[in-house]
């Protein structure tokens, strides 16, 4: 349901006296005005505590800095076209006794005389006492349709090659408010900022934004090509849903993928996958980083992964990136910490499987031990993939890849065959690092560096397969029981 939809049903349903929290308080008053006029004929007077009401000077003088005054004259306004009073940052004065009290019997003159209070704010702060009376709203950030009439009013409208272009730009602004789109899009045009470029300095933007909140990093797709070696049923099914999230798919009726849990050992490609995945869909990235969730204050916490989660909500269509998800469920295990782990688990996992934005879930873990069965079962994620250890065919594709990046000319000279034969065991990671190890010697030595020093250095690596041989062993079988796909 729609913001606009939203306010109609409340105010059909007789709720006379309506909050809503929103910081775009422009924005509210233009959509409150459009609702009334279009369901009553009616009109809009509007307060705040500088200036009373702006727009009825009969009630100025005695009205400013005053909100109980400003309820009172709702009772002696005899203006009967005027169907909705919108007091703006009223949530401040919601503990004061004698302003509880008149929205209390305000109450009741509004249903007699069929009018209505909307009162907005920035927080979520109704008191206990109120709630009976005052039904909340909470005003959703611009949504596409708004997002591409602002796009229209500064670009062509009418020029056909621009709607891909528009369209990427509507996902590039999800999350930011009217006001803010307009402010970037005037700098756009005024800094002459090249299409190419243009996405690019959205992201930016966006980063800004997104960069004070805690526990929540923001990555912007790039036009590198980022590459996976092997993991090649991963990719197919990836493949298979990359438009899943256009406006075509809409059109076809298609459900909205929810995400993929990739389990499997350390260095194996895991997080790498969730990059690759946010540039091959061209979708913004957010990073979890659980870490940073967890504090000593009472409902910080909560709060915090409530944030983090509205504004991956508010950004949607994104992919959000939950790296090493099993230490949710071992590192903050005490029984010590008055259920905070507890709580910012079961918001996480009611909103993992209830939610019904556009936010496509990649969670990592290098085990399963620690995961509750819950988290397991179908519906909290689309598909469940083991990610092992690469193959023959893997470790070449891995090794050409890396080469590829430090050596883009010479990289076909390296005898990748041999050395893909020699590092079975090896993960993604522990290949890179043998490459890195074998420059280090050659460098040393002032000359450039061959296959051997890469066999050299894979001679000195004891991979994590050794290292950890039972747990790995363990998790192996786990992987190919048949319960889950193979990445």
């Amino acid at each position: 349901m729609n913001f606009e939809k939203e306010i109609i049903t409340a105010l059909i349903s007789n709720n006379f006296l309506i909050y809503v929290s929103t910081e775009e308080e422009e924005r509210l008053e233009y959509l409150l005005k459009h609702t009334i006029n279009k369901m009553f004929r009616g009109k809009t007077c509007s307060w705040n505590f500088i200036d009373g009401y702006t727009d009825n000077p009969n009630y100025i003088s005695q009205c400013i800095q005053n909100p109980l005054e400003a309820l009172n004259t709702i009772t002696k306004y005899n203006n009967k076209k005027t169907k909705i009073f919108f007091l703006k940052d009223f949530h401040v004065f919601f503990q004061d006794i004698s302003i509880s009290r008149k929205l209390k019997n305000l109450y009741q003159y509004l249903n007699k005389s069929n009018q209505y209070v909307v009162l907005s704010g920035a927080e979520i702060n109704i008191p206990t006492e109120l709630k009976e009376y005052i039904v909340y709203i909470q005003m959703p950030l611009p949504n596409k349709k708004e997002i591409l009439i602002e796009l229209n009013r500064f670009l062509y409208k009418d020029n056909q090659n621009k709607l891909k272009y528009k369209e990427t730009m509507c996902m590039a602004y999800a999350g930011f408010s009217i006001n803010k789109i307009r402010k970037s899009l005037s700098k756009l045009i005024l800094n002459n900022i090249s299409k190419n470029q243009t996405i690019e300095k959205i992201l930016q933007e966006k980063e800004k934004i997104i960069q004070n909140t805690e526990g929540l990093k923001f990555y912007s797709p790039h036009n590198n090509i980022l590459e996976v070696g092997g993991l090649q049923n991963l990719r197919n099914w990836l493949q298979i849903r990359n438009l899943a999230f256009t406006q075509k798919a809409d059109s076809y009726g298609i459900k909205k993928p929810k995400g993929i849990l990739l389990v499997g050992i350390q260095g194996t490609g895991k997080s790498l996958s969730a990059k690759t995945i946010s540039n091959a869909w061209n979708m913004p990235l957010f990073k979890l980083d659980i870490s940073k969730i967890f504090t000593g204050i009472l409902g910080e916490s909560e709060n915090r992964i409530e944030k983090a989660i509205s504004i991956c909500e508010k950004s949607s269509p994104c992919i959000l990136w939950i790296d090493e998800i099993d230490k949710i469920f071992s590192e903050y295990n005490t029984n010590n910490d008055s259920g905070t782990k507890q709580r910012v688990t079961n918001i996480f996992l009611t909103w993992l499987s209830e939610k019904t934005q556009e936010v496509f879930i990649v969670a990592t873990a290098n085990t399963i031990n620690q995961l509750p069965i819950e988290i397991l079962r179908k519906g909290r994620f689309d598909e469940i993939f083991f990610v092992d250890l690469p193959n023959f065919k893997a470790r070449l594709k891995i090794f050409q890849i890396h080469l590829k990046k430090y050596r883009p000319i010479t990289w076909n000279k390296y005898n990748i065959y041999y050395l893909s034969k020699i590092s079975k065991g090896f993960s993604g990671a522990e290949i890179e690092q043998s490459i890195i190890d074998a420059m280090y010697t050659a460098f040393y030595n002032n000359r450039e560096f061959t296959s051997i020093d890469i066999k050299n250095a894979i001679k000195k690596i004891t991979p994590l397969s050794k290292i950890e041989q039972k747990k790995i062993t363990n998790l192996r079988k786990w992987g190919y029981t048949g319960k889950v796909k193979i990445a």
